[in-house]
């Protein structure tokens, strides 16, 4: 592990401008290696300010040179990549890195996979097109976030991978800055399926256009509508006048950084997409539909509990879901209608920010490089090393105790990872509020919530539900290693000897939290060092799982109190 004489050789590790499109994939892919193969293997030497990667089943080498070290590992590569060999070095493209990972993969699992290559080329092109056609942001600074993430998760070998079997992504992708009307269906009611906590968030569907009468209105994302417009089903419901395509109407809704999560009208609509954005197809399955309103209801009591507890925190709930609900061949509800159009309501930001605090997405803030004005070294602005420690013990103080406590109080297993982080900042840029999102990712644990789930179908509890050490698990990952991480990240680049105080402010407020609530063993584990569990987006798309069969890879702790004393004395 580096110590803090490693890390102060860099007097200033941020980055002066934005990479290549073959830099950032080169960089991303090595991120993923480093952590999930050559890493825990061992296969990694420091030297000289360049890191040295072996693939041992190749016998290859790679060397590239290090803007900054990590704590974590999580270290800042600049420039090209390298292979040693007995002739010196050359340098590789990205493609032949691609290759040699494909290789050293296949030989380490005995699985090939043929996507790989392809996925990673698509992820390429992505980050390309971002780069060389970006609009300049427009006034609102809380879309310009939003619509930031040009070079996507840096722990994912093909982030910005997209693949459809028609359609524009230009049209549509927050990257471009995407603003479009909604395609808008009039369904005979009775073919209409829905469900609302909040009569209100139905009315707000109703508003965004007329329709005839004993019909209800159905928006759809106009990319979806492209992608099923020939469904048999859909076809013929248009043909009997089952439906009808009002077409493209209304006003516009802007692409947030979710693709399919889309911003108007003062609300959220989480439509689905039969696109497959990195790991995963974007519908939003009939579980999860009928899943987000029943968490909205079930949650109404331990939501309420922690807004009154932790008045700067909140939650935007799903009050509503609305779809297509035809039959099929069969007479029964077709499925992929069902889940095809199938959207769902998220509260908006207005009823929850308080005057002059600005929201911004918490990826943005924590993107390693310059791409908005949400970037925390805009935040920071000449605050000077007491003003970055600062910064960061009021952002600990608002989201880590609310997340311990819904699941050590509740039994919630919140999923608080960069893109499900609404950071709200004051006039200064210092953090004033946070909110939490997506309850697709949020579960319940049985062992606390057991008369609740026992309420439930079991093909909607059944998806809801973790263990404990799972659901403790993902709350480690999401909070500790793909969100608290980056942002430690992002603070160290400005002030590269401080990242060890960086990590021990956050022990010390998560070391508040266990004061006071008796310090639960697997907290208690936490403070100890014991390893981080780092969700394996490497060998879960090598391997071409569903996300939700992800594994996880442990990665050295920088928050045991011994390892902060040996790096605060280094």
């Amino acid at each position: 592990m580096p110590s803090s004489l490693d890390i102060a050789r860099h007097t200033n590790a941020a980055p002066a401008e934005l990479p290549t499109a073959d830099h950032a994939v080169t960089h991303t892919l090595l991120n993923c290696v480093l952590r999930e193969v050559s890493g825990p293997e061992h296969q990694t030497a420091i030297v000289d300010g360049d890191l040295h990667l072996r693939l041992p089943r190749q016998g290859v080498t790679l060397r590239i040179a290090l803007r900054r070290t990590s704590l974590t590992g999580a270290h800042r590569f600049t420039g090209p990549v390298f292979q040693e060999g007995p002739d010196g070095s050359r340098e590789l493209g990205w493609q032949e890195l691609a290759e040699h990972v494909q290789s050293e993969l296949t030989l380490r699992t005995g699985v090939q996979n043929e996507e790989f290559l392809t996925q990673l080329a698509s992820s390429r092109a992505g980050v390309a097109h971002g780069l060389d056609r970006r609009p300049a942001p427009g006034q609102d600074r809380y879309l310009e976030s939003e619509q930031a993430l040009l070079f996507g998760h840096r722990f994912h070998p093909a982030p910005k991978s997209r693949y459809a079997e028609r359609g524009s992504w230009d049209d549509y992708a927050p990257e471009a800055r995407a603003a479009f009307r909604l395609r808008h269906l009039a369904v005979r009611s009775e073919y209409i399926a829905q469900d609302a906590t909040d009569p209100g968030a139905l009315a707000l569907l109703d508003s965004l256009g007329e329709v005839p009468a004993g019909y209800t209105l159905l928006p759809s994302h106009p990319w979806q509508y492209e992608l099923l417009c020939d469904h048999p089903g859909l076809t013929a419901a248009i043909e009997r006048g089952d439906v009808i395509d009002l077409g493209e109407r209304g006003e516009d809704f802007a692409a947030t950084a979710s693709v399919r999560t889309l911003h108007g009208a003062g609300a959220f609509l989480k439509f689905s997409l039969n696109v497959r954005i990195t790991n995963c197809l974007r519908k939003n399955a009939a579980y999860e539909l009928t899943g987000a309103v029943t968490l909205t209801r079930l949650l109404a009591e331990p939501f309420a509990k922690l807004a009154e507890q932790f008045p700067d925190a909140g939650m935007l709930r799903e009050p509503a879901f609305r779809t297509l609900a035809l039959p099929g061949p069969d007479g029964t509800v077709d499925n992929s209608l069902f889940e095809g159009f199938g959207l769902i309501v998220r509260e908006g930001l207005a009823d929850k920010l308080r005057p002059g605090v600005t929201a911004l997405l918490a990826a943005a803030v924590a993107d390693e490089y310059p791409t908005s004005s949400a970037q925390l070294a805009e935040l920071l602005g000449e605050s000077g090393p007491a003003g970055a420690l600062d910064w960061w013990g009021a952002y600990l103080r608002l989201v880590v105790p609310p997340v311990l406590a819904a699941y050590f109080e509740h039994g919630v297993v919140l999923e608080p990872h960069l893109q499900n982080v609404v950071l709200g900042v004051d006039d200064r840029g210092r953090p004033a509020q946070v909110l939490f999102r997506d309850l697709e990712g949020t579960k319940l644990l049985p062992e606390r919530n057991a008369e609740l789930l026992a309420t439930l179908p079991p093909e909607v509890a059944g998806p809801m539900a973790y263990d404990a050490q799972r659901g403790w698990d993902r709350v480690v990952y999401c909070l500790v290693v793909n969100h608290l991480s980056e942002l430690v990240s992002a603070l160290a680049d400005q002030h590269p000897t401080l990242e060890a105080a960086f990590w021990g402010e956050l022990r010390t407020v998560l070391g508040q939290f266990g004061d006071t609530h008796g310090c639960p063993p697997r907290l208690a584990a936490l403070l100890a060092g014991v390893p981080l569990p780092a969700k394996a987006n490497l060998l879960t798309r090598w391997e071409r799982k569903a996300d939700r069969e992800a594994g996880y890879v442990p990665l050295p702790s920088p928050l045991g109190e011994s390892v902060l004393a040996l790096s605060w004395s280094a």
